[in-house]
């Protein structure tokens, strides 16, 4: 039996050269519409002569294209990481293949006839060949990447048939196990373009900056049809009908950078076509170790980005990719790594527009090989060397053009070999302009930068030291060490989380040869469902029968599938943000105290920003004013001194704003880019005067046995609270334990295998934790109740002192915690946990805010007051998992229905953090989507003194040391109260 064609290695047959994207006065028509579609179970089972032009397919179903068919009611999608969903016997496939037969009749007037024309694909997953009107055009593999076939002698006017059988499984799907849904079908644009004789088949845009005397270089190569003379003008620049190929110097040009993406619109021109480029002058280089653009060093502020929409897949609106690049811009992400393949080439114009440095990433993964022990690694076996090339060649010549894109990426996690080696020499010596990225290439054999994924912090300090484990070879030692270092996925962005980026940032400020990094990922890959009553959810792998699939790593985004942010991209942007404001030491000559404010971009100055000092008592606005800032340049700092603020009454906070002075592509004016809190010291705050509350009488017994004391009334068998004022409440008793998150579960990608909190935490019990009562006293100064807190199976536990008193504001709990036993792993969280009437939906606070925080991932949260309701508390992670913390509480009130108030104080310190929701924590941990938590009648609120951190484990390093929460003794107040 002879290889089927989906099973050769080669990337297909019948394509023209690859091009550059560009913009023609050519006519072109769109494809994309309503087609006729069919679905076989396997290749040998569909139809035969479907190309024909009177093959009859009215019986077939209507697909839109662009899309995944699965995604319109035709199989199912598949969702899996690394190993590939088919068994690894390369290039063999299954035979249970689905196969898509689409079909096209469309009208062209006669003019078509008059010229050639090309057919364009921009992506057809995986494996696609092509008829019209009944002729073959060829084969094309390479799923995000675009083909070209000659048209022109095919087309008529009139009735045209267009006809592409796609195959969901080929040789092809071993180049592409890329971390995302398997999703076969047309998924990109399909055009007809007219190619005028004499027009242009290709340019290839040179366009240099030298920072020394600010002059730029331009040169535009162009192939041409029939050797047509092609010329250049550029308007703004004074460049008119400049022969292609010529070389010219340009006086004054501005340079193109991601914070200034300065742009020239040229036009290059035969006798019959006009081709409109957008011209970006800049130089890219490693030089002194480091990367640099226009003699700059970078520093990456980057995310990975695949593409996806809940509903569409990869097959994007094209209002999306404005909106990805503009929620970017907005939350001072200033690069993006194509993870892992070209995306739609407007994403990149728009990057070219607004500004921002792409890693433009070839389509090429082989992960699964290493199930293998990478035997037989398309990568390094020689009967796929044309297929690597032809996806380099292909990635390279469609978007050489754009400025945006500062270096080339080989592919992701396709181990070594011989054809990386090849890919690498083929764009070195088609576009020298660029330097290379490799992720698996860890002795950058041809690398130009050092590449790493998921480092933990030590590692990542260490390489910026230069003092990594040398490799064996000292010449390939010393040229690794002399390359910057650049992470290109870290921090990942799996459900809360990820802990961490602030200490990572500071890594990157500190040592010049750690150029930033990219966080893993930008959206997670969720699919829109509906439960069987019309309630939303995302699905993620399993959800659609599969047997075999990687389950909710696809859930590991920055965005919600609806790209709603997620607490991690706020976060983000605090850590990120270009502009650093810290208090500096002594005072201004008008004794008001000083700040230091450094210019963290790399090019621009601060002129484009204005400040604003705003001053807050008790989370109440005192005074707002603008504050003078002078221009600072690029990497420089000055010191501000503040005015003297008047004396506040309470808890005195003085936040200073970096915000946009003029609007911008991509926001408007009065955007905060940056901002920062200093607390006022003891001398800047008006002195405190007050008696406090007065006590109230001693506890009593009632005959029912409950004690009451001052607005509370106690069980006198466990102590616990059950009402306060006229609210039943329960509670609150010490609580250990919460709803893990997808970091929790998941052993560190560094540690022992299975080592994760979440185990240990399982193997002291504490999520299985008992109470027992010892002691239920009530005197003079209140209720002391003494309990022992342990699991079963344990000698471990802990010893909790609960007392109570009470004065005229409410009641005063002093909690004492006191550990026995070993602690290994230490605690999830450590405070007490009550539950309150449902009717209480809405909360006012004083702490930070606005959204949740946790020990290492707490940047974006500032001090002051801010209200929502329980409902909008909570964030729905995609899976649930604990979440919508609010830390440093000092005060909280819970409010609504008929009733009082339920007012939660903080006592001194330690201060509280606040949770509150509608269900237990035994609710959200057993839940797989958001759709299973039902709503309770009751809130469960959790006062917590601490909890331990998010670090990143699902995919890299755990918890930092500093934010592990350990088994120690603590003692902490909270003042209880019913109010209005």
């Amino acid at each position: 039996m002879s290889q089927p064609y989906y099973e050769d290695t080669s990337p297909g047959y019948g394509a023209r050269p690859a091009r550059a994207a560009f913009t023609t006065d050519a006519a072109t028509a769109g494809l994309g519409g309503i087609w006729r579609f069919h679905l076989s179970p396997a290749a040998d089972l569909a139809p035969d002569g479907f190309w024909a032009d009177d093959f009859d397919d009215s019986s077939w179903s209507l697909l839109p294209v662009p899309s995944h068919w699965p995604l319109h009611g035709h199989g199912s999608p598949v969702y899996t990481n690394i190993g590939y969903p088919f068994p690894l016997d390369p290039p063999r496939v299954p035979d249970e293949n689905p196969t898509g037969d689409h079909r096209l009749v469309f009208e062209l007037d006669d003019s078509w006839t008059r010229e050639p024309a090309v057919l364009r694909f921009e992506g057809v997953d995986s494996c696609a060949r092509i008829w019209l009107n009944g002729q073959e055009l060829g084969v094309t593999r390479g799923s995000r990447l675009p083909v070209e076939f000659a048209a022109g002698p095919h087309l008529r006017a009139g009735r045209n048939v267009l006809a592409v059988r796609v195959h969901q499984w080929s040789s092809g799907s071993y180049l592409e196990d890329q971390d995302m849904w398997w999703l076969p079908g047309i998924f990109r644009d399909v055009t007809l373009i007219r190619r005028p004789p004499g027009g242009v088949e290709d340019a290839f845009v040179h366009a240099g900056y030298d920072t020394s005397t600010g002059r730029g270089t331009l040169r535009v190569d162009a192939v041409t049809r029939d050797g047509a003379e092609a010329r250049l003008s550029v308007p703004e620049l004074g460049v008119d009908d400049l022969p292609a190929g010529d070389t010219i110097a340009v006086e004054g040009v501005a340079p193109w950078t991601a914070e200034t993406p300065r742009l020239y619109h040229g036009v290059l021109a035969t006798g019959t076509e006009r081709v409109t480029l957008r011209i970006g002058f800049r130089t890219v280089a490693v030089e002194d170790g480091q990367l640099r653009v226009n003699g700059r060093p970078l520093l990456l502020r980057g995310v990975n980005r695949h593409e996806h929409h809940p509903d569409h897949g990869r097959a994007l609106p094209a209002e999306l990719d404005r909106e990805d690049v503009l929620l970017m811009k907005r939350h001072n992400i200033n690069a993006v790594r194509t993870s892992h393949y070209p995306p739609h080439p407007r994403f990149l114009d728009l990057c070219d527009e607004l500004g921002l440095w792409v890693v433009l990433e070839c389509d090429l993964e082989t992960h699964g090989f290493s199930a293998a022990d990478w035997r037989g690694n398309p990568a390094d076996a020689p009967e796929w060397a044309e297929a690597c090339l032809d996806r380099i060649r292909r990635t390279v010549e469609r978007d050489k053009n754009h400025p945006s894109v500062v270096m080339w990426s080989l592919g992701n996690e396709s181990g070594t070999g011989r054809n990386l080696d090849a890919m690498a020499a083929w764009v070195r010596e088609r576009d020298p302009g660029r330097p290379l990225h490799d992720e698996g290439d860890h002795e950058c054999r041809h690398s130009d930068v050092y590449s790493r994924m998921y480092l933990p912090h030590d590692e990542v300090e260490a390489i910026g030291r230069h003092a990594e484990p040398p490799l064996d070879d000292p010449d390939a030692d010393a040229r690794r060490r002399s390359l910057p270092f650049i992470l290109c996925e870290y921090a990942h962005a799996m459900g809360n989380g990820p802990g961490g980026l602030a200490e990572y940032q500071r890594l990157f400020e500190r040592y010049p040869r750690l150029q930033g990094g990219f966080v893993w990922e930008w959206i997670d890959q969720g699919l829109r469902q509906r439960t069987p009553d019309g309630r939303e959810f995302f699905a993620y792998g399993g959800d659609f029968g599969e047997p075999f699939h990687d389950g909710t790593f696809a859930i590991d985004g920055l965005l919600f599938p609806d790209r709603t942010p997620s607490p991690g991209l706020a976060e983000l942007k605090k850590t990120v943000e270009p502009i650093a404001i810290r208090a500096a030491e002594g005072r201004g000559d008008g004794r008001g105290r000083r700040i230091r404010i450094t210019n963290r971009y790399d090019f621009s100055d601060l002129s484009h920003l204005c400040f604003e000092l705003a001053l807050s008592s008790d989370g109440l606005p005192v005074l707002a004013k603008p504050l003078h800032v002078p221009p600072v340049a690029a990497g420089e700092s000055a010191e501000i001194e503040l005015p003297v603020l008047p004396p506040v009454d309470g808890e005195g906070w003085i936040t200073i704003s970096a915000l946009l002075a003029e609007e911008q592509p991509w926001a408007p004016a009065g955007h905060e880019v940056a901002w920062t809190q200093l607390p006022l010291t003891e001398e800047e705050q008006a002195s405190r005067r007050g008696t406090g509350p007065r006590p109230v009488p001693a506890p009593r017994r009632r005959p029912d046995g409950r004690l009451v004391l001052g607005s509370g009334e106690f069980d006198g068998r466990s102590g616990r609270l059950v009402r306060l004022g006229t609210m039943d409440v329960d509670g609150p008793v010490l609580d250990l334990w919460r709803a893990p998150t997808d970091n929790d579960r998941s052993a560190s990608l560094w540690g022992p295998p299975d080592d994760s909190a979440v185990r240990w935490w399982r193997q002291a019990g504490l999520d299985r934790m008992v109470h027992r009562v010892d002691e239920v006293a009530d005197g003079p100064d209140g209720v002391l109740v003494r309990t022992r807190v342990a699991a079963a199976a344990q000698a471990s536990g802990m010893t909790v002192e609960y007392r109570w008193a009470a004065d005229e504001s409410g009641l005063v709990l002093t909690v004492r915690v006191e550990p026995a036993g070993d602690w290994p792993g230490g605690l999830p969280r450590l405070g007490v946990r009550m539950a309150v009437p449902g009717r209480l939906g809405q909360v006012r606070w004083f702490g930070r805010g606005p959204g949740e925080a946790y020990p290492d991932s707490r940047s974006a949260a500032r001090v002051g007051r801010f209200s929502s309701t329980v409902d909008a508390l909570q964030t729905p992670y995609v899976v649930p998992q604990e979440n919508g913390a609010r830390a440093d509480v000092r005060w909280a009130e819970l409010s609504g229905g008929d009733g009082p108030a339920l007012r939660m104080e903080s006592v001194g310190l330690p201060r509280f953090s606040l949770t509150a929701r509608r269900w237990t924590t035994g609710d959200l941990e057993s839940a797989r989507h958001t759709t299973d938590l039902a709503a309770s009648d009751r809130l469960f609120l959790h006062l917590d003194v601490a909890q331990y951190g998010l670090g990143s484990a699902s995919c890299g390093p755990g918890v930092l040391p500093a934010h592990r929460l350990q088994a120690a003794p603590v003692t902490w107040s909270l003042r209880l109260s019913a109010c209005g």
